[in-house]
Parts: C-alpha cells; structure tokens; sequence
C-alpha cells in the first residue's frame, strides 16, 4: 500500500535521536509541544523502519490522541497510520474522524486510508472543498488577510473582540492555501456562527486527499476526483494527473459494502 505523507507537519527537523529516558520524559510534557513533536517524530520513524521497540511507546502515543490540545491529537493520529497492522491504532483513529478539529479529523482520514480503512472518505472529500471559517462567537471582527492572500496552518486570518475589555480571539486557518473569499467586513460586528473567510486548500492537501481516496475511495467520491481530473483554471497537471488515477482506482473498486454518506 502505498505510503501516505504526513501533510501538516512541521517544518522543522527533529533528527536527534532520542533515549528511552527522554523519550518518556518528551511524550508526557505537554506543556512543551515541540518536544511532544520531537518525541512523535522519532516514534513515527522507528515505526516506519519497523523497528519492534517502538511499539512500548504505543499506550503513550493513544493517550496523546485524546489530549485536549487538538495540535497533540493531530500528531497522534499522523504517527498513528505509521503502523497499518495495530488494529489498536485504527480504532482510535477511527474515534478521531469525528474530532470537532478539522486538522484531526483529516490526519485521521490519511491515517486510515493506509489500513485501507475507508472511515474516514468523507473527511478526504472535505479535504478538496474550499473551507468556511465561522465566528465562534459574536463580536467585532479585524480582518488580516484578504483575497487571494496566501495563507498557512495556523495563520491568524482575523481576530474578534466582544468587548471593550475583553482580549481578541485569533480566528486561526486549519489548513495551508489561499483566501479566496471574504464573508466579513473588516469593523463589522458578527455573530456566532458568521462566516468570515472562504480558504481554497493547497495543492499538497488536495493531492494527499485525491492519493487516500485511491486507496479507499468509492463510487460517492468520483464526482470530487473527476473535478479536479478536468483540464480547468487553476489546476496544475500535476494534481490533474493524481486525480485522473484516483477516478480511475475508483472506478476498478468493487461496488458492495460501501460506507454510507
């Protein structure tokens, strides 16, 4: 099967290796997220190595799938579709598609798709549609960006005051792309539940999404492959190529026991 990457990683190079005491030490600090990060990156390479030893640190990395943080969850779930074989594994994962994090829910769905686990289909066809970001309560909302800015996981798009006295709340993008739409005007007051900002997704997440539903997409989602298949603006050839492969995986897959919408 082929390997999922990892699309909302950091950055960032964690090559140093890491002993069993720090290791311990590393995964239980979650106040220190970059060390949590370090921890998970190293796990999730002895995994993908196959090395055996990795598998004392695998109650750690479940407890890390069900931390309040949802960055903490988003990494467990991705070093968690590093070992398609822990059936303990897919069914946390398979709790996870339903986070209320969308980064969660979609590190989840790649995660499952490496066990050929579809649970999580409906969470890559989310992947290739654009992504309403909505006021999580009234306020009064300052834009940042605006059409076609580019934007990264966890760019500030805007922030919202409620009151005078009251310290803003950072309106944070889930996914890398561009802002295609703004819903809100910047000094207007909004309620809950308001969009603010349409994000069209990135071309690395479209091309993730449209390589999961390969693995384990069925007839439901042809219509998004075959979107991105046709020679339209703004799709580049190479994500026209992944999606003409994944229309046509999907068309090969058996029709019987398809999940439901």
């Amino acid at each position: 099967m082929a390997l999922i990457t990892f699309l909302f990683w950091y950055e960032t190079w964690f090559g140093r290796p890491l002993g069993d005491r720090e290791m311990a030490e590393y995964l239980s600090d979650t106040s220190a997220p970059h060390k949590v990060q370090h921890a998970l990156a190293q796990l999730s390479n002895r995994i993908a190595r196959g090395d055996k030893t990795a598998t004392r640190w695998y109650p750690e990395i479940i407890a890390l799938a069900h931390d309040k943080e949802p960055q903490l969850r988003a990494m467990a779930a991705w070093t968690m579709g590093q070992d398609n074989r822990s059936s303990e594994f897919q069914k946390v994962l398979r709790g996870l598609v339903t986070d209320p994090a969308p980064l969660v829910r979609w590190n989840a769905a790649l995660a499952l798709a490496r066990f050929g686990d579809a649970a999580g289909e409906p969470q890559l066809r989310a992947m290739l549609d654009p992504f309403t970001l909505t006021a999580p309560h009234a306020g009064t909302i300052k834009l940042r960006l605006e059409p076609p800015d580019a934007v990264e996981s966890g760019d500030i798009v805007a922030r919202l005051t409620s009151g005078s006295n009251a310290e803003p709340v950072e309106i944070i993008s889930p996914l890398a792309g561009k802002i295609a739409r703004l819903s809100a005007k910047d000094g207007e007051t909004i309620a809950a539940g308001d969009h603010i900002a349409m994000i069209e997704p990135a071309e690395s997440q479209v091309i993730e999404a449209l390589r999961a539903l390969a693995l384990v997409g069925h007839a439901e989602s042809l219509a998004a492959a075959e979107r991105y298949a046709a020679a339209v603006p703004g799709v580049s050839d190479r994500v026209r190529r992944q999606a003409l492969l994944t229309a046509q995986s999907i068309r090969q897959r058996p029709t019987q026991n398809e999940p439901s919408k």
